[in-house]
């Protein structure tokens, strides 16, 4: 991924302009790092099928996380989670203000769509990039976890309706990373059974994220943790040991689907994967 942080510096979001913050603050969040887990995903697959196809992967892999910070930087905003730590740093409305760190977010989302619109690719490879990342990271997808998450905020959802909540809001955007290396590799076949692999991964993803935030401190996540007790969590709903029985349950799924991967893309992407299926094991 050193080639890929290289990209990011060489394009971070700038602006000319009289305003003293801006520039600072549209960049602290992609500055303070991250797991850098979707572009990773993304990446891992392209180098499996093309490698030479990286250098232009690297602006797909880009807008993901660029995406992928812009909706962190708004969740923590305090009409919504309040959050006064990310990536291990203070959050942008804690450091500059809440306007500030509104209009910081929407500009990485759009910016998430320029960066993307000048990858080195056919158009219509360009389009079905950027359909896929505006279909999952927007209306019908990231957007729509999110606002159902705040709206049922203390008013507690079936196990079924989290798991609905969990695939738009976390579980769509890693299924899209997965979903658009295929693409860019003209692996169409394999892009939906990566899709339908990368939900079940980003459920994993949530209920790990979910029990992280009972068993670390906000020292150790980087961000504020015992902070989901109102909210609609697997752990909140099922309790830590359910939780941990789910996350074990999928975990053991994902290794048997991944352990059918062909083996340029295991010898990619196993180790990555391994790590994070056990995640949860590791607390």
């Amino acid at each position: 991924m050193h080639n890929f942080e290289n990209f990011l510096l060489n394009h971070l979001p700038t602006s000319k302009s009289i305003h003293p913050t801006y520039e600072e603050a549209v960049q602290k969040m992609l500055l303070a790092g991250g797991k850098r887990f979707r572009p990773a995903l993304l990446l891992g697959v392209v180098n499996a099928y093309n490698p030479l196809l990286i250098g232009g992967a690297y602006h797909a892999a880009y807008a993901i996380e660029l995406l992928h910070t812009y909706s962190l930087i708004h969740d923590d905003l305090p009409i919504m989670d309040n959050s006064p730590l990310r990536r291990g740093e203070p959050t942008l409305h804690v450091l500059f203000d809440e306007v500030t760190a509104i209009l910081a977010g929407d500009a990485l989302n759009t910016y998430s769509f320029e960066i993307l619109s000048d990858a080195p690719f056919s158009d219509s490879t360009r389009v079905a990039l950027i359909r896929e990342l505006a279909v999952n990271g927007g209306l019908n997808g990231m957007v729509l976890g999110q606002a159902i998450d705040c709206y049922f905020e203390n008013r507690p959802l079936s196990i079924e309706d989290v798991r609905v909540l969990h695939t738009n809001k976390t579980a769509k955007l890693i299924a899209a990373s997965l979903k658009m290396g295929a693409i860019i590799v003209g692996q169409e076949e394999l892009a939906d059974a990566l899709y339908d692999f990368g939900i079940k991964l980003g459920l994993l993803f949530q209920i790990q994220d979910d029990i992280l935030d009972v068993t670390q401190s906000s020292h150790e996540a980087g961000k504020l943790t015992n902070n989901d007790e109102s909210k609609n969590s697997f752990v909140t709903l099922l309790g830590l040991d359910e939780a941990l029985q789910e996350a074990d349950e999928l975990a053991q799924i994902l290794a048997k689907e991944m352990s059918g991967f062909d083996e340029k893309l295991k010898n990619e992407l196993s180790s990555l994967l391994t790590h994070y299926i056990n995640r949860h094991k590791q607390t």
